[in-house]
């Protein structure tokens, strides 16, 4: 967003993310719509501190066929989800929403599918000692914009998507609101 020339306040919504999605999951909801319900949450918490603001939540999840994926707790947990990965396709949902005075105004999801190549046990965990504990920091355990761009053999989709945040969406938005000049 500051390459993108901004101006904003970062502000970390105070929300206890699994508690909102298990329910979600366990009624059924896609990952779309996990990841719409959690930008909501984070936009609608902040919103409640700044009512004059606007206000943008964004949240990302990330599936293959039926399962949803969560960051990775110890390293173990990221080479089962990189083996889990390979030779297939996944989702990235990358979800924002804008909300101003408690009010939802604007949201959008975009979607990027991820084809991993097949990927040998030994090779991961080569990967996994090179790039550390950056792999319990994404829910994938990979860092498309580093080391983890060598884990795949196809992508569709926008990169800013990849990384969580829909840029081009957001920016366009933001022009239709009078934020930005056009």
């Amino acid at each position: 967003m500051n390459n993108a020339g901004l101006v904003f306040e970062s502000v970390a919504a105070d929300i206890d993310e699994r508690a909102i999605e298990r329910p979600l999951e366990q009624g059924g909801m896609s990952p779309v719509e996990i990841a719409q319900a959690l930008a909501l949450a984070k936009a609608l918490e902040v919103s409640s501190k700044f009512p004059t603001a606007l206000v943008l939540g964004s949240d990302q999840t990330m599936s293959l066929e039926d399962r949803t994926y969560h960051k990775p707790k110890t390293m173990q947990e990221a080479r089962d989800h990189l083996l889990s990965l390979s030779g297939k396709i996944h989702q990235l949902n990358s979800a924002v929403a804008f909300v101003k005075a408690g009010v939802l105004v604007w949201d959008h999801v975009s979607t990027a599918r991820l084809t991993a190549r097949l990927l040998a046990p030994d090779f991961v965990d080569r990967h996994l000692a090179r790039v550390g504990e950056l792999a319990l920091q994404s829910v994938g355990a990979y860092q498309l914009e580093g080391e983890g761009i060598q884990l795949f053999s196809e992508i569709v989709g926008d990169y800013f998507t990849i990384l969580g945040l829909p840029m081009l969406p957001v920016l366009a938005q933001l022009r239709r609101m009078g934020e930005l000049d056009a």
